[in-house]
């Protein structure tokens, strides 16, 4: 399992949270969002080539949050 942490932007409720999570579930991967410190962290397969750090990325993105940093 590969883990990295996000810092995104423009989250700030309970269904934010909900929709990063599933967001990142439809990849394979799992996302912990932490809203007091504007993080997710997310732990992956990283055997699996279809996941990247740029496809999570864009997942989250897709939601209407931004990615501001690795």
């Amino acid at each position: 399992m590969h883990k990295i942490t996000m810092i995104v932007e423009g989250m700030s409720c309970n269904h934010c949270v909900r929709t990063i999570e599933s967001a990142l579930q439809q990849l394979g991967a799992m996302g912990k969002v932490d809203l007091a410190h504007k993080s997710v962290h997310i732990e992956y397969d990283n055997s699996n080539t279809a996941i990247t750090q740029d496809k999570l990325k864009e997942a989250i993105e897709n939601k209407g949050f931004e990615v501001v940093a690795l």
